[in-house]
């Protein structure tokens, strides 16, 4: 799959993750943004044409799901590591990408979500 210029914005306070998710998409084709704060998250989406949004449930000492009430038609996928989603938040988003993710993951979640496919894993 390829990035065909979609635009993937990727919402988690932990640089290593953030440039991993970057460096590999943009390698896919996609055209990455990275938030590691929720009020970036909530500007960039104000901002910028985006289609698919990676969102960590917790942000530094925000909450990941703030976020959620500025996403309009992007597609969502939720990082998480050991916080159980419930049915109700997941029912707020696309996929769920439990951490640790392998690469294979992140290209096939966003590949599908760039497609306008929704799959929860």
């Amino acid at each position: 799959m390829g990035g065909d210029g979609h635009t993937v914005l990727v919402v988690d306070d932990d640089d290593s993750l953030r440039m991993l998710c970057r460096v590999n998409l943009e390698l896919e084709g996609y055209r990455v943004l990275e938030a590691p704060t929720v009020e970036l998250a909530q500007e960039l989406l104000r901002d910028d044409s985006i289609d698919v949004v990676l969102l960590d449930v917790h942000v530094g000492s925000g909450d990941g799901f703030k976020v959620l009430g500025e996403i309009g038609g992007e597609r969502v996928a939720l990082f998480t590591g050991s916080y159980e989603v419930d049915e109700q938040r997941a029912a707020e988003v696309d996929a769920v990408l439990r951490k640790p993710f392998t690469l294979t993951d992140l290209s096939e979640t966003v590949g599908r979500l760039a497609a306008g496919e929704s799959r929860l894993r």
